[in-house]
């Protein structure tokens, strides 16, 4: 029945994508993105460009943004344990252990990502989320500092009137995740507020989780010409981490977390864990001052408390994140030719106090270390567009890039704050689409990338401060095609890229399994990504299968190491780290009358190398999940929603997010055997 299933989703392989979202389960209707600066269609993008709308959220769990993302080609996310993300945009897992790294996040009007590079996805419920926008490849021309891509979230939209939404849903290992908000919109205002709360015990041992989540939204049309806007959140995650596991380990008992060895002591002796509050807030001003001229400004911060036991030392973190992004925007139309210019600034500036202490049985004890880290992270960019007869699309973009850190010891040795100013990054973009037809269009551009190193790269897990690290930088060339049928029944994407990485920066592992992170090289990055999307059966009342959609997603990643030398050993020509070779996911989305609907997706990835030297993999594995549901169960003026899940339908034993480049071996981390969920959904809207 497994070779069955996965046979049939593969030869559906060229049949969807997360590039084409409908806003409905019923229709192909033209997505509309944000990208740079002014809104335009999907088919007109100058550059590859993901789209995960509430449709494709909607029919997921609501637990994660796992297998919503990973609809989208070109783009990894993984989960070491409930509540641990990673993502990777073109194989830029390298120089992440954990969390996100040279790729940039923003939510709504505002920077995610801090001065110091990092980003906090972890900290937002699933529902707080309304669309994400994904723009693969370097960005830095008009986002600053990224190597890997951008993604840009999207907050629900408020309705129009008053609106309720609440969701409870529940699943196997102590699943439970409760989210509830409330919107309405009067002339001039609108708020929306909503609240999340979701715990798990986890498949493995120690691995349970925690995460409760406020969010408050706010705009004011307080001129016929300008607009005032503002998001806050506060979100408390704690989660445990079970530790990696050697093969031995992951084939004879994949539940239980790192066990003792010697001297040091376990995962759950030493209670390891993270515990992160975050309070973030922005405010942003729309002002459209004259004609053809817009000018947007947006002031922001956050602070975050946390605390990681990790198995050889406790560590504290306090930072407190302040920043400004603003641009001057000039529109203008004369005849054929349709042009506009924005002119701006973003600044950023992160504190960090970081103290470790040795661990006694997940409490802090002996001071090993004291450290506070200042980065500001700084950049100018001017961003041109030029549209010609509706057809043509030409975009110019540049930034000159500015990163410095000072950094000063206070134990166990104290040291006088220092500097260290890192050489100006100037980052270009060109780039070009041609309507061909109304159904065709072809794109190609020419960019360069820049990410400095992070504060958790120059002050690592080994408490030493690494001034010698430097930025890693490199060329990306891509170009691809956009094509719809005319019934708009069928539409095809695909994207061709290289991108030659310079100075990558790549994570090594002491004995102790302390990290730190040297420059080593560079890498060659040839990569495909298709995705297609039709309606078999368009959507019909008069049928019993009313619609059926098949989607399909596919990514090759020829990535290797250049010029790669570590120590003694040569890894050049070697396979990049934790990215696999191909990837395909596939799905079948069917509806039925009364509002039932059954939704089925495959997930194939092939072996991934889990060391630089190539020498241990992770098997290829397929995942299948499936969802069946009934949404039009009307009262009044509200819909009821009841579904049921499963996920990992044929008990697929594989590891989801690998430790790479592991001490001892430890590279698995194993993900959930087969388990269930099921939930109902209320909507009212006036």
């Amino acid at each position: 029945m497994k070779q069955f299933t996965t046979s049939i989703l593969l030869l559906l392989s060229l049949s969807a994508a997360a590039q084409i979202n409908p806003d409905s389960s019923r229709t192909l209707k033209e997505v509309v993105i944000h990208p740079y600066f002014s809104t335009q269609p999907l088919l007109r993008a100058t550059g590859s460009i993901g789209v995960v709308d509430q449709h494709i959220l909607g029919r997921q769990p609501s637990i994660s943004l796992i297998p919503a993302v990973n609809t989208t080609p070109g783009v990894r996310m993984e989960e070491r344990s409930p509540g641990s993300y990673r993502l990777s945009i073109r194989g830029s897992l390298l120089r992440s252990p954990f969390g996100i790294r040279n790729v940039k996040l923003y939510f709504d009007e505002f920077p995610l990502t801090d001065a110091g590079g990092n980003s906090y996805l972890n900290a937002l419920d699933v529902n707080a989320v309304g669309q994400l926008q994904i723009l693969k490849g370097p960005q830095s021309s008009v986002y600053g500092a990224n190597s890997g891509g951008v993604v840009l979230i999207n907050p629900e939209t408020p309705s129009a009137g008053p609106a309720a939404n609440l969701r409870v849903e529940g699943g196997s290992f102590g699943m439970f995740h409760e989210n509830a908000s409330v919107s309405n919109s009067w002339k001039n205002y609108d708020l929306g507020i909503s609240q999340g709360y979701q715990r798990s015990d986890g498949y493995r041992d120690h691995s349970a989780m925690k995460r409760n989540y406020l969010q408050l939204t706010q705009k004011l049309r307080y001129a016929d010409n300008a607009n005032l806007k503002s998001l806050f959140f506060y979100s408390d995650l704690s989660y445990q981490t079970p530790g990696g596991l050697n093969a031995a380990q992951f084939e004879a008992n994949p539940r239980g977390s790192r066990p003792a060895a010697g001297a040091i002591r376990s995962a759950a002796e030493q209670q390891a864990g993270i515990y992160s509050k975050m309070l973030f807030g922005g405010i942003s001003n729309e002002w459209n001052f004259a004609p053809g001229f817009r000018h947007v400004a947006a002031v922001y911060g956050a602070y975050i408390d946390f605390k990681n036991p990790f198995i050889t030392n406790y560590e504290q973190r306090f930072e407190s994140t302040l920043g400004l992004r603003t641009f001057v925007e000039y529109k203008q139309e004369v005849q054929d030719l349709k042009y506009s210019f924005n002119l701006g600034v973003e600044s950023t500036g992160t504190s960090s106090d970081i103290n470790n202490y040795d661990n006694n049985y997940g409490t802090p004890a002996a001071v090993q270390s004291k450290d506070k880290l200042r980065a500001a992270s700084n950049f100018a960019f001017l961003h041109a567009n030029f549209d010609f007869k509706d057809k043509w699309l030409l975009e110019l973009s540049a930034s000159a890039n500015l990163y410095k850190y000072d950094y000063e010891s206070l134990a166990p040795v104290a040291v006088a704050e220092r500097t260290n100013k890192l050489d100006v990054q100037f980052m270009p973009r060109v780039a070009l689409s041609y309507l061909i037809n109304d159904d065709f269009a072809w794109r190609g551009s020419v960019s360069k990338g820049y990410s400095p190193p992070t504060i958790a790269e120059i002050r690592a897990s080994d408490q030493v401060i690494n001034v010698d690290l430097q930025p890693e930088s490199g060329w990306n060339y891509e170009t691809g095609f956009t094509l719809h049928s005319r019934d708009q029944r069928v539409s095809v994407d695909l994207t061709g890229f290289y991108y030659r990485l310079n100075n990558a920066i790549v994570r090594r592992l002491n004995e102790d399994d302390t990290e730190f992170f040297v420059n080593a090289g560079g890498t060659n990055q040839y990569g495909l990504e298709t995705s297609l999307s039709a309606w078999l059966l368009p959507y019909a009342e008069a049928r019993f299968v009313r619609g059926l959609q098949l989607r399909s997603a596919y990514t090759l990643s020829k990535f290797r190491f250049r010029d790669y030398l570590d120590r003694t050993a040569d890894y050049s020509g070697n396979r990049l780290t934790g990215v696999p070779k191909g990837s395909i996911v596939s799905s079948v989305d069917m509806q039925f009358p009364k509002g039932f609907y059954f939704f089925l997706q495959h997930n194939f990835t092939s072996r991934i190398p889990l060391n630089d030297a190539n020498s241990v993999f992770a098997d290829k594995y397929h995942l299948v999940q499936s969802k069946i549901g009934w949404r039009t169960l009307k009262f009044n003026k509200a819909i009821l929603e009841i579904y049921a899940g499963v996920d990992n339908l044929f008990n697929e034993k594989y590891s989801l997010g690998n430790d790479l480049n592991a001490a001892g071996n430890r590279y698995f981390n194993p993900a959930a055997t087969r388990n269930f969920y099921g939930g109902v959904a209320y909507r009212f809207n006036k």
